[in-house]
């Protein structure tokens, strides 16, 4: 049975080269998928300010790390966490052999994503992932897990009362 390690989109530079946070996402998954028998990365993330679709930054990236395209599956529609992690819900499900789930991200974005695909109902595996800390500025990462302690209620909130997912489409639309 297969891992589904998802991986967290994150801001994509104009030139279309992946910021450091994305780039760490992605070292962490393939470092993770070295420890697993059998897993499907899922690259997740619409298009950014730029235009750029943040799914397919990643997907690139795993096949430039020699990732075959058959173990990647793109989800290129959300705009934010909750819609990725409902968007990758879906085509997750389509996968006979995905048994469980990885959240591969920012750590401190991390705790959020563990606990919105539980109350889905997924069997969630932790994975190690690279830290931002010497990367990204004290105040920002500040920032980051403040957000984070708004965002994880509200967003279990919204999946509880199935107030968001009557908004999305079929991702496979």
């Amino acid at each position: 049975m297969s891992v589904g390690l998802v991986i967290f989109g994150a801001a994509v530079r104009a030139d279309g080269k992946p910021s450091g946070t994305l780039s760490r996402r992605v070292e962490g998954a393939l470092s993770a998928a070295k420890a697993l028998s059998d897993v499907i990365f899922m690259p997740t993330g619409g298009a950014g300010k730029n235009g750029i679709v943040e799914a397919d930054t990643i997907a690139n990236l795993l096949r430039a790390a020699g990732v075959e395209e058959t173990a990647i599956v793109c989800e290129r529609r959300a705009t934010d966490t909750f819609e990725s992690i409902l968007y990758c819900d879906r085509l997750l499900r389509q996968i006979d052999s995905v048994e469980s789930v990885a959240p591969c991200t920012s750590r401190y974005h991390i705790v959020r994503c563990r606990i919105l695909f539980r109350l889905l109902g997924w069997k969630v595996r932790d994975v190690t992932m690279p830290s931002d800390w010497g990367h990204l500025s004290r105040l920002k990462l500040l920032t980051y897990y403040c957000k984070e302690f708004i965002s994880t209620p509200y967003d279990v909130l919204l999946l509880l009362t199935g107030a968001r997912q009557r908004s999305l489409t079929d991702p496979a639309a």
